[in-house]
């Protein structure tokens, strides 16, 4: 499978109701550990956390529009931050308590995919006050007019 691009979902098929097996073989390992096992890739590693090419991040495992980078910002965290998705629908909030911390898991609303946690009240300014801090290999950029 080609990771560059968004994958064109199988009209016959939902995302959400491939099995493990099938995701396995649609991703990398690396993607498979982040998207469907809550992995965390290494901060200042990933693609976008720098990026300031204008367009729209999808996930990559489904396609599903999730953030513009009208609302990406520079947090200096090392990953992609944005203060807001592109639809409150298009992602889904889960309690995370896991490696002895108290957070807001983010995943995909399409296909339960793990994209990373939202934080609140850090002092960044942003218009809502949040940070959502996502691993790059879990979306796929599309710049502007392609």
């Amino acid at each position: 499978m080609d990771t560059t691009s968004t994958p064109t979902p199988d009209p016959g098929r939902a995302p959400a109701a491939l099995t493990e097996d099938e995701w396995r073989a649609r991703l990398t390992d690396e993607e498979y550990r982040v998207l469907r096992q809550a992995g965390t890739e290494r901060a200042y590693t990933g693609e976008y956390w720098d990026t300031h090419t204008q367009g729209s991040y999808r996930c990559r495992a489904c396609g599903a529009e999730l953030f513009t980078s009208r609302t990406k910002f520079d947090s200096h965290c090392g990953w992609p931050s944005f203060w807001a998705p592109l639809a409150e629908d298009a992602v889904v909030y889960l309690h995370d308590r896991t490696l002895g911390m108290d957070r807001i898991e983010v995943r995909c609303a399409s296909c339960n995919s793990h994209l990373g946690h939202v934080f609140e009240g850090e002092g960044y300014g942003t218009p809502t006050d949040q940070r959502f801090c996502i691993n790059s290999i879990s979306l796929t950029l599309v710049p502007d007019g392609d």
